[in-house]
Parts: C-alpha cells; structure tokens; sequence
C-alpha cells in the first residue's frame, strides 16, 4: 500500500493543477487569433496564428492526459476497494472531509451501517476524541503517503492506520488487538468507562438511562468504595430500593471498564438461593435452629437424598466432639461472625468428612446461617494416618522396652532355674516343680517375642526360604490346629522361588493366619493356602503402601468365614484390636503378623466381604541369596538340662562379662564358672575398659550386653579392639536394634545371642566362638 501511495502521489498533484488551470489554453488560443486579425504585417499574423494553434495542440494533449489519469485513478481505487472488501480488520474509503466512500464488511459488523456524520461519528463509540486524533492523521497522510497510531479504546488497544488515494480520497484501517466480545455482543448494555481516580470518562446510553443521571466519579454513584465485581452496590439517594450488579471487565491503560446490570435487593432470600444454585460449591441456608432451608445442586450430591428442604443438619451430619445444636447456637450468636467446624455424614455406606463453614446473614427479616461445606474426607483420612502412625510408633516403642525388660527377667529366672535343676536329680521332688517353672518362663518369652514382632525389634535369622518346603513340614501341625470340621488345602505354584525370610517367624505368621481363619468359621468350612510368583512391572498401590516393581512371591490365606465389617478392616493389625469374645484373644496376632512381614521387607494386605470370607495375602521379594552374617544358632527356649550336659568336660579360657543388669550378670558369671571358664564381671562399659588398661591382662573373648547405661556393647567393643584385635565378640541383649546388624558386620569374629538364653545356650555360644 505504501508502494502505491508514492507511485500515485505526483500524478494527483499534478491532475488537482491541470483540473484547475486547463481552461487557460483555449482563451489563451482566442486571443492570439484576433491579435493575428488585426496585426497588418503578414509574417506577424502568421506567427501568431501559429502560436494560437501550439497553444490549441498543447490543451488537447494535456485533456487527454487529464482523462486518462482519471480512469486511473478511479481504477485504482475500485481495486483498492474491492482488496479490502474481505479484510478482518475495518476498512473505511473517505474523502478528505471524512465522508464515507466505501464501507467493509467488518466495519459493518463492528460500528453497525455507515452514520451519516461519516467516520468521525462512528469512531466515537471507542475513542474519547475522535475528530482531534482522524485531523492530526489526514494531514501527515497528505504530506507523507500514510500515517498509523496505537491507540487506547474503552475496550481495549488498537491501530488505526490510514493510507492516501487517489482523487483525494483516504483509506482508514481500524484493527483492535483486544477486542471486548462482551461490549461487542451487548450494545444494548449498561457500560461506564472509569479513569485511575475513579473519575467517570464515559457513559452510553444505557447507563445513562440505567442510572437517571450523569454523576462525575464513582463515589457519587455508590458512595462505598471499592466496588466488588458480580457484587450488588446500592446506588446513592434510592433508600436501598435500586441496587445495581457491577460486572469489572478489566483495565486496559489505566482505563477500566465497568458493565452495569440492573438487580434487585442483594439480601433478598430468593435471590441469594438463587444464586446458590448457579454457583459450583456446596452451599446450605440453613435456620438457627439447624432445619434446612435451601441446598444446591453441590451440597445435594455431598450430602445425599435426604438433604432436601426442612431436613435438621443434626440427622445428615454427626459432631466430632460436641452435639451440632449447640455448635449452631454458638455460631448464630451475635458475637460471631464465622465459624468452621469438621463434621462427619451420617451415611452408613461410606465415612466421609466435611468441613463445615457458617456465615450469619440477616434475610428478609430473619437471622440465617450461609454454610459453605466442602469435602475433607482425604484431609481426615491423612491426619488419621498420621495419628495412627505416631500411636504405633509410640506402642512400638513402649512394646520394644517391656520386651528388653522382660527378657533380663526371663533370662534371670531360667538360668537359675537351670542351675537348680543342675543340683537335682529327676527323682528329686523340686525337680518337677523346677521344670513348672521353666515351661512358665518359656511361655512367657514367647509372648515377649510378639511384643518384639509387633515393635520390629526381635532379632530375626534370615536364611534361604522355599515356602513349599515349609508349608509342606507344617501340615500335619496346621491340620491339628483348625480341628476337623475345617478343609486345610493347599496349592502351590510349581515355579516358585525361594525368599530370604527367618524360617521360623514366617511359621508363626501362617500359624497366627491360619488360626483367625479357623476361629472366623465356628460352623466349619475352608481354609485354602495359595501360593504364587507376582512379577509387577509398575508400582502397586493398596491401602496406605506402594509396592515397588519387581517380583514378589504371594501367599494367599482364604477363608470362609463371616467376614469383616468395612469399617472394622482398616484395624485389625492394630495392637490389642480384636473382634473375639473376651478371653478368647489378646489382639497380638495380626500385629504381630504385621511386624514380622514388615521387618522381613514384605507387604500384607487383608481383602473381606461380610458373610463370604476373608483373603489375607503376604508379598515377599525375591532375593538373591547373600552371605548370612555370623549369627548364634536360634535359642531353643524349651531346652532343659540333662545329666549328660552336666557332665560335660571343663573349658578353658578368660572371658570378660559385662552386664548392667546385675541378676542376669551373677547368672552368667556362675554358669561359665561352672564349666571351667575364668570370669571378669563389669557392670558398664567404662568399668571394662578400665580391667583392660592391665596389659598383662590376657583375656580370650568378650561376653558383652547391647544397650547399657552410658557407652552401648558395640562402642566400647569398637574401642578395646583397637588393643587387642584377636578377642573375640558374643553380645548379647533382649532385642537388636535395626542398625546392629551394619555395626555387628564392622566387628570381626563376633556373634549375637538373644535374651532370654538358657544355661546350655549361653556356654556352648562361648564354646564355639573360642573353638
């Protein structure tokens, strides 16, 4: 277009001076031929008669000139015409007083049909002066070719850009960047135009209309400032009878533009229900006294069927804490404003939880409850976790010390019951009350050793596991365990591989497992044990755990049972949580099933429908066979001295006892003296270290507890290692502390022993461990 401009520039000039001065040639031609007429020299006339006729020739060449650039000139501009006939911007064709020549398509869509007061008229809906800014255009057009502005409208940015034509006409281009769809499909629309001061710039007719009036600023329309967009605002001096919706359709350079909807009083109870209903959150209008008066489509669905008008909040919903009555009683008091509480529905079919929160209006005349609710039902299942999670922690904890505790006990009980059935003979009459005794104490650390299951602290022996084998050697016990009026199946994946679990912990959990299944059938059924291997090859998320990708080799404990309720499944590995009668269990089992498969890098989950049975399945990784860390063969707690053991051949050798507990220290410092042994006793850590300091002290092997007062066993062992390298380690303690087994690797010929350990187990350790 600019190409254009230049080209026929000059041919317009020069057309607007020959229009005007053409008219020169033939009077001029006249008067040279009646000077020739009267001029009485022929050579005179002639040359004048001559001049006459050039002057006759050169009009003539300069018409047709004139004529043809006219065509021209008139085609170019039907051209230009007809190229921007399509263009989505407005293109407008004028002359140079701004009547309209031609008038696009979109220009027709965006000002509506060509005004009588030409462009200036229609421009005057989106610039505040338009005659000012099309003036200072036209003459930079008529001097250069072309001129364009960025310019700021009431709805957004644009350019106008306007290009010069041929026979003085101009050609406008209007092409907005951020249109406002909204005023251009509301022309009927109340629109005011406000300036940084709130000063009002513009107002259409129907804002004009709307409002009665032509206030300055916005104060001396509303008064209350800021306005809320999609809020009601009460206009000035109508006594609360005129409120007006103000719709902010955004700022664009320092102009805001504002849409005014005519509404009726804001605290109207039809409208503000209806509003609710539009609006995509749970809403309530509810009465003091909790009856409901109005519920959306949101709060409908959260809150079910029975959430319909007259309903009482107190039968949909339950307090976690305090009745709702009073709750509502306080929130509608005058005092307060607003107030949130959590709430838990009443719907027997799934727990959900909802936060609850109330605001106080007054509507027509009566004091109301809005109530906003809003789902937090993953918000309460998280804190419940989490509670859940520090209340196992602390239980593990507590379990964990009352297990090393009990165990000092225990060990101190059988190892003098041990040495007192050492001085008797069978037919001695203490002899059968001794063993009494010691059958007690077995039974006793074998419910320490679920407190320690259930804690993750027992010390656990893991070796090379094939499940079938092991399922196979406990048949004929399973089969004793549920009685006859119960099937035992098994079946058994002919590809199985081996696990690395502790063989006789994994026993307990199939025991523990078959045993809650047998009690679920009181009227006989089926106990089915299934085993297979699991290849996941995406994570596996159940429950409150992800299992990782690899593979895993399940077993599978059906039954078919009563079943557990739903809201009774997510506890039954809860300590002390149990569904049986009392005297009938003591709700260790599943948590020490639990803490077994946990602490074995295994993953349990519990499956149940009422009335059909239960399905609890294990997930154990399979696992390369590693070197096993030096462990003490596993302590037979029934052991019982025979006579043979007490005629075993004396040992010899220095060992150093060293026990805080000073029961277990006498015991096992007179049952090593027994078999020969020379015993130096230290009840801490430092008190060792100090017997050491003798160098000509020759000790063989260190007896040593785990957890003491002050330096632990493995510390101070560490420390006198550094003098004397070749002794040899045996600790000992009530429980191995997860991080034990990565110590006990760092100390050379070591091995652990578990509390509680008999006579038998304490010296044949020592026996091995010097031999």
């Amino acid at each position: 277009m600019a190409d254009l401009t230049g080209t026929i520039g000059p041919l317009t000039r020069l057309s607007v001076a020959l229009s005007t001065r053409l008219l020169v040639f033939p009077a001029l031609a006249v008067g040279l031929l009646c000077i020739a007429l009267i001029v009485p020299s022929p050579m005179g006339a002639l040359a004048l008669f001559v001049g006459a006729v050039s002057v006759l020739v050169s009009f003539s060449v300069l018409s047709i000139v004139l004529l043809v650039h006219r065509q021209n000139a008139a085609a170019t501009t039907a051209a230009v015409e007809s190229f921007v006939t399509d263009d989505a911007a407005s293109c407008i064709v004028t002359d140079k007083e701004g009547a309209v020549r031609h008038w696009n398509d979109a220009a027709n869509r965006r000002f509506g049909p060509p005004p009588p007061g030409g462009l200036n008229t229609a421009l005057t809906e989106i610039l505040a002066q338009p005659a000012v800014t099309l003036r200072r255009m036209r003459l930079r057009a008529e001097d250069q070719g072309a001129a364009h502005e960025d310019v700021v409208t009431r709805y957004g940015q644009g350019r106008l850009s306007v290009h010069r034509l041929p026979n003085q006409q101009l050609l406008w281009r209007f092409q907005e960047f951020t249109p406002n769809r909204l005023f251009q499909d509301r022309r009927d629309g109340a629109l005011l135009t406000v300036g940084r001061s709130n000063s009002i710039l513009h107002m259409n007719d129907a804002a004009r209309r709307l409002i009665r009036g032509q206030p300055k600023t916005l104060e001396s329309l509303f008064g209350k400032l800021p306005l809320r967009s999609g809020e009601k605002h009460e206009l000035l001096g109508t006594g609360g009878e005129q409120y007006i919706r103000v719709i902010d359709l955004g700022e664009v350079g320092g102009r805001r533009d504002l849409m005014l909807l005519e509404a009726g009083p804001p605290h109207g109870e039809k409208n503000v229900m209806d509003l609710m209903e539009i609006l995509p959150v749970p809403l309530l209008m509810i009465a003091a006294d909790g009856c409901i008066k109005s519920a959306n489509a949101p709060a409908r669905d959260l809150l079910g069927s029975d959430c319909r008008e007259g309903a009482r909040l107190a039968d949909l919903t339950e307090g976690l804490g305090r009745s709702i009555t009073d709750w509502l009683r306080e929130a509608a008091a005058p005092s307060r404003s607003v107030h949130s509480e959590f709430l838990r529905l009443s719907n027997p079919d799934r727990e959900t939880y909802v936060q609850v929160t109330l605001k106080k209006m007054r509507l027509d005349g009566r004091d109301v409850l809005i109530t906003v609710l809003s789902d937090a039902t993953e918000l309460k299942t998280l804190e419940a976790q989490f509670v859940q999670s520090q209340k196992m922690q602390a239980i593990g904890q507590l379990a964990g010390g009352i297990a090393h505790d009990f165990n000092n006990l225990l060990t101190a009980i059988s190892g003098y019951c041990d040495l007192m059935l050492l001085r008797r003979d069978p037919g001695d009459p203490d002899y059968s009350d001794l063993i009494q005794v010691h059958q007690n104490a077995n039974r006793a650390a074998s419910l320490v050793g679920q407190l320690l299951a259930f804690s993750r602290k027992q010390t656990l022996r893991p070796e090379t596991v094939d499940l079938r084998d092991t399922l196979s050697d406990l048949t004929h016990l399973l089969n004793r365990l549920v009685g006859e009026r119960v099937t035992l199946s098994l079946r058994h994946d002919p590809l199985l591989q081996p696990i690395q679990a502790d063989k006789r912990q994994l026993e307990q959990v199939i025991m523990n497992l078959v045993v809650n299944a047998r009690d679920a059938m009181s009227e006989g059924g089926e106990i089915t044990i299934v085993t297979e291997t699991l290849r996941l090859t995406e994570p596996l998320k159940r429950d409150r755990a992800e299992v990782t990708p690899g593979e895993y080799v399940s077993v599978k404990v059906i039954d078919s049972g009563h079943g557990i309720a739903p809201d009774q499944l997510n506890k039954v590995f809860e300590p002390f949580f149990t569904t049986k009668r009392i005297g009938e269990g003591t709700g260790l089992g599943l948590s020490t099933v639990y803490g077994i498969v946990k602490q074995t890098g295994g993953y349990i989950f519990a499956d149940s429908t009422q009335g059909k049975g239960s399905c609890f399945t294990l997930l154990f990784p399979v696992r390369e066979v590693e070197s096993e860390v030096l462990i003490a063969p596993a302590p037979q707690i029934d052991t019982i001295l025979t006579a043979d053991s007490r005629g075993a051949r004396l040992a010899q050798g220095v060992i150093l006892l060293v026990e805080d507990e000073t029961p277990v220290r006498a015991f096992a410092s007179q049952a090593l003296r027994l078999r020969g042994y020379t015993v130096l006793e230290a009840d801490c850590a430092e008190a060792a270290l100090r017997i050491l300091e003798d160098s000509d002290l020759k000790v063989d092997i260190f007896v040593t507890d785990v957890v003491m007062p002050g330096m632990d066993g493995p510390s101070w062992v560490i420390k006198a290692l550094e003098q004397r390298p070749g002794v040899r380690v045996v600790f000992v303690s009530g429980y191995a502390e997860e991080k034990f087994s990565a110590v006990q690797e760092q100390i050379p010929n070591s091995v652990f022993l578990p509390k509680p350990f008999s006579l038998t187990e304490l010296t044949e350790t020592v026996q091995r461990q010097l031999h």
